[in-house]
């Protein structure tokens, strides 16, 4: 029997689905600090499968990592979805694709 190791954060329902596929997951829960450290660096790793890929799927797995670091700061993903809202109508958005290429005084 082949063991891998991956020591990563994984969504909720993974052990479960690892159980059906008739493996056995060694899993633990992480502490509050330690959470949040798990959050940042599954971030990185989703950017990455995004960059890589492309994928919609990725950009929804970075939403999700995003959504849970919100809750794990304190903030409901509305509060978090209100400051875009408010940044975008100081500073606008990246729609119109401007590249600032120098400012001189």
């Amino acid at each position: 029997m082949a063991t891998v190791t991956h020591n990563k954060l994984v969504r909720d329902l993974i052990p479960q689905i690892i159980l059906r596929a008739g493996k056995y997951p060694e899993m633990r829960i992480a502490g509050d600090g330690e959470y949040r450290e798990l959050l940042l660096a599954k971030l990185q790793e989703e950017m990455q499968e995004y960059i890589s890929s492309g994928s919609p799927d990725e950009l929804a797995d970075i939403l999700e990592v995003l959504i849970a670091l919100a809750e794990s700061d304190g903030l409901s993903w509305a509060e978090i979805v209100a400051l875009a809202d408010q940044k975008r109508e100081e500073r606008g958005a990246f729609r119109e694709k401007i590249v600032l290429i120098r400012v001189e005084d």
